[in-house]
């Protein structure tokens, strides 16, 4: 090799193989994406703690597939898994089907004994191997990129980027495929089945999915982070749009967000990964509670009290527009009476007032609080388009 190609060899085996902390951010924004896709839908159908049931008895089909296998890399302990989910979602639907327990309730039976059963075989029966509950439960982002995929003696980068991202593939696939099945089902049961849909199809294929996701990320990333971005990301978006294409959007662009700054987070703190990244999705989800536009917290608040002082401002019209010209009209239309007959505050009552005036709906005659043509025009308008619905 001559020495001119030296420096070019050297760069290309240097751009060939990622850093371990690019690899880390590139499976927590693939994770992120596969995870948000189907939990918009798990969101969309109120099953969120439905995969956090899922994420942890998935372990007893492991547990129990790797005892007739006795190999942790058989793809076997992944059908075992995703069996033991939909195994899940099946019995917590019998036992809520039966009306003696309520969705929740029977999420709570379930998901605790299945959970223990798989916690007591391991204990007792795999204690020699390899198959830990904390591994489990809190997964190692940080060991990703030391399980190398090795094709033809040639290192192509990490296991898990190629594993998650078929994993996404599929989510993405299923979702295009089934997109208006998936909707019909999940928004209006009783048209999807009129429409030939078999809404029970499109749900345990939905949990399947939901199963075969949870299998493939949580090596990776654990069951809690598992659960952050399957629901956090969706939860966020739901609070952004009403749109469900824009909704799985912004969630795959929230969760990838979420994995980014997670990472970048535990990088500077020097704390967990997965803790990292689930604490972000949790901020990021509280700062879009308080913050958004039309869901949020604040435009919430402050919505509400448009809204009541716009209501107190017609409710005073009728109220004047009813005395105008009787011979109650002093005792009610009067500045100190109104908020007697109303029962507002002094304070809140002159407020009123006070805008109204400003808006040349009344005007103020010898303490009496009197209609301008203006607001007897607004208050027939209110009148006809309240008695007209």
């Amino acid at each position: 090799m001559c020495e001119g190609e030296i420096e070019f060899c050297i760069n290309w085996k240097e751009v060939s193989r990622m850093s371990p902390q690019i690899e880390i951010q590139i499976i927590a924004v693939i994770v992120a994406v596969a995870c948000a896709l189907p939990g918009v839908f798990l969101v969309l159908r109120k099953m969120s703690m439905m995969s956090d049931s899922i994420t942890h008895t998935i372990l007893l089909g492991i547990v129990l597939a790797f005892f007739v296998t006795y190999d942790l890399s058989s793809p076997l302990l992944i059908a075992g898994a995703a069996l033991m989910g939909v195994m899940t979602v099946w019995l917590t639907e019998m036992l809520s089907r039966t009306r003696l327990l309520a969705e929740d309730a029977a999420i709570g039976v379930v998901f605790p004994l299945l959970f223990s059963i798989a916690i007591i075989l391991v204990t007792r029966y795999a204690g020699s191997v390899h198959l830990d509950t904390d591994s489990v439960l809190l997964g190692e982002l940080a060991f990703a990129p030391f399980d190398r995929m090795v094709i033809g003696g040639k290192d192509i980068g990490a296991k898990a980027i190629y594993t998650t991202g078929i994993l996404l593939l599929i989510n993405l696939s299923a979702i295009i495929i089934f997109f208006k099945e998936l909707k019909a089902a999940t928004f209006d049961p009783m048209l999807a089945a009129v429409l030939g849909f078999s809404p029970a199809l499109m749900h345990y294929g939905l949990m399947t999915l939901v199963s075969l996701t949870t299998v493939g990320a949580f090596q990776a990333v654990g069951s809690v982070l598992v659960v952050a971005f399957m629901i956090g990301p969706p939860v966020t978006a739901y609070l952004l749009t009403d749109d469900l294409k824009h909704m799985l959007i912004l969630s795959g662009g929230i969760g990838a967000v979420n994995g980014i700054l997670g990472y970048q987070a535990a990088t500077m703190f020097d704390v967990s990964i997965a803790g990292s990244m689930a604490v972000v999705t949790g901020l990021v989800f509280l700062a879009v509670f308080i913050f958004a536009p039309r869901r949020g917290l604040i435009g919430s608040l402050l919505r509400r009290k448009t809204q009541k002082i716009e209501f107190a401002k017609t409710m005073l019209l009728f109220h004047l527009f009813n005395h105008e010209s009787s011979a109650e009209e002093d005792s009610k239309a009067g500045v100190n009476t109104i908020p007697a007959h109303l029962h507002w505050t002094v304070e809140f009552t002159s407020k009123i007032i006070k805008l109204l005036e400003h808006e040349g709906y009344i005007k103020l005659s010898d303490g009496l609080t009197k209609l301008t043509d203006e607001g007897r025009s607004a208050s027939i308008h209110n009148y006809n388009s309240l008695f007209s619905k």
